[in-house]
């Protein structure tokens, strides 16, 4: 492998931010005070193209993008919670796939994220590890199932469907990243990378990319603290806890190496986002100081 600053260039991806460096949308209680005004502004000022959807962002779509197109900013992704493991929920998870995939395509925006929270612990004040679900066979049919739809959906609208595996949830280790690839079309459901969710539950985000570089349809860039992982695990706490112990942290500012990950993204070709992401405290690490270090250690790997 060589450099991936040759074939990561800004004609073939897109720098991001997502707004979780500025509050949580999990726990609102997690922060600072910072408006959308100000979170936006300092996102352009760090030198990212894009940003994620949060929970203090204007909901009209013409008011929204005006902000954006201000600051030189475009939409990267909104987030969908998806039920379908859950009894009773195809059809309320559908319609609001639908009504998230009509704003995002008002603002402009290609790319669809989604996650599996039914019986998630991530929300919960309990074990992340313990009390995360495991799904039943045909939890898992009806979770598949549920995302082809969905990706036949976002295509027939000109848009890319990608899952995030997520600590608490039925979709957190390898093996089920691996389930949930192998039981799905590639044409439908693509992969989000999410460096840090996976390191966090215990495996190696390298291996993880390596083995499903060609379905990669979205990244996270979001490190870990590997001593407060250790932690959780060994107190057993909560995923809000390790959150606001600072688990999560910007590249280069934790335990995993980026460059080999960006490697074999290069060498696979890969088009899209790369999305900065650090659920922190904002009262404890600001936001715009991460958002800047983030962005000088991509300039270092990438060279722009």
């Amino acid at each position: 492998m060589t450099d991936p600053a040759a074939r990561l260039g800004p004609d073939r991806v897109r720098l991001g931010v997502c707004c979780t460096l500025w509050w949580n949308d999990d726990f609102p209680a997690i922060d600072a005070g910072i408006p959308f005004g100000q979170a936006v502004s300092e996102m352009a000022l760090a030198g990212f193209q894009g940003c994620s959807i949060g929970h203090k962002y204007p909901s009209d779509a013409a008011e929204l993008k005006a902000a954006l197109d201000l600051r030189g900013l475009r939409v990267s992704e909104p987030w969908t919670s998806t039920y379908f493991t859950v009894a009773k929920m195809r059809q309320k998870t559908v319609a609001a796939f639908e009504e998230t995939l009509a704003h995002i395509k008002a603002l402009g925006g290609t790319e669809l994220v989604v996650a599996e929270f039914g019986a998630s612990s991530h929300l919960l004040p309990v074990d992340v590890f313990a009390n995360r679900p495991v799904f039943t066979n045909a939890q898992w049919e009806n979770l598949t199932s549920g995302l082809e739809e969905l990706g036949k959906i976002a295509n027939s609208a000109g848009m890319k469907l990608s899952y995030h595996h997520h600590m608490g949830t039925g979709v957190m280790t390898r093996a089920d990243v691996d389930r949930l690839m192998d039981s799905t079309d590639p044409d439908l459901v693509h992969l989000l990378l999410d460096t840090a969710h996976i390191a966090f539950a215990g495996d190696d985000p390298l291996e993880l990319a390596r083995a499903h570089a060609d379905r990669i349809g979205h990244v996270h860039l979001k490190d870990v603290r590997p001593e407060v992982v250790s932690r959780v695990r060994e107190e057993g706490l909560s995923f809000q806890e390790a959150v606001e112990l600072g688990v999560f942290t910007v590249p280069g500012d934790g335990g995993i190496d980026f460059r080999p990950i960006l490697e074999v993204l290069a060498d696979a070709g890969y088009q899209g986002w790369l999305m900065v992401e650090a659920e922190q405290d904002p009262n404890k690490a600001v936001p715009l100081a991460y958002a800047k270090k983030a962005r000088a250690y991509l300039a270092d790997v990438l060279g722009w």
